[in-house]
């Protein structure tokens, strides 16, 4: 099992860089059919997905990381719903297999930001479960609701607590390396 002390040693970092540096290339070759507003936007996303890699990766705990991960979960899909948008344009049709490969690099970065994701949040919180609805993301307790008048053991959706406190530390940044079970 690989351990990383350094962000830049992350295969997700790693690949998420090679998907800002192609974004970049990308818009050389396209920079007269693009408006600066959808340049500067496709930029910045792409360069978001690293820099909140690295960025979760250097905070103190497993919550801030988690948060980061999404952040950075989020950003690839940025990057790919505006390559859709490009992949629609006739004046970039010579472009075409760029933003293929470019669309291809984003879904990898993705999903290995979930994969890593996914292994932290059920080590943060294993009795809650989170779901997504059209109002946003909802947590929901594992255990069954005790009958009976309300307390605070009592496991409802608002009371549902994280089972590793938000301040403790990710096994990374306790000196030890980030340790990951399984290539991500």
């Amino acid at each position: 099992m690989p351990t990383y002390q350094r962000f830049e040693e992350l295969p997700v970092w790693q690949e998420a860089i090679i998907l800002a540096e192609r974004c970049e290339d990308f818009l050389d070759e396209a920079a007269d059919r693009l408006t600066w507003s959808k340049r500067d936007q496709i930029d910045r996303a792409s360069l978001s997905v690293s820099n909140n890699i690295a960025e979760g990766f250097e905070r103190g705990t497993t919550n801030e990381l988690l948060a980061f991960l999404y952040i950075a979960r989020g950003s690839t899909g940025e990057v790919r719903s505006m390559l859709c948008y490009f992949e629609r344009r006739p004046k970039l049709a010579h472009l075409k297999p760029q933003i293929t490969q470019l669309k291809v690099t984003a879904e990898s970065c993705s999903r290995q930001l979930g994969a890593w994701a996914n292994r932290y949040k059920t080590r943060v919180s294993p009795v809650c479960a989170t779901s997504m609805t059209k109002a946003g993301p909802t947590i929901k307790s594992r255990r069954p609701a005790k009958r009976g008048p309300r307390n605070s053991s009592n496991s409802s959706p608002s009371t549902c607590r994280p089972a590793i406190p938000a301040d403790r530390k990710p096994p990374h940044a306790e000196g030890g390396g980030l340790n990951l079970k399984s290539k991500i």
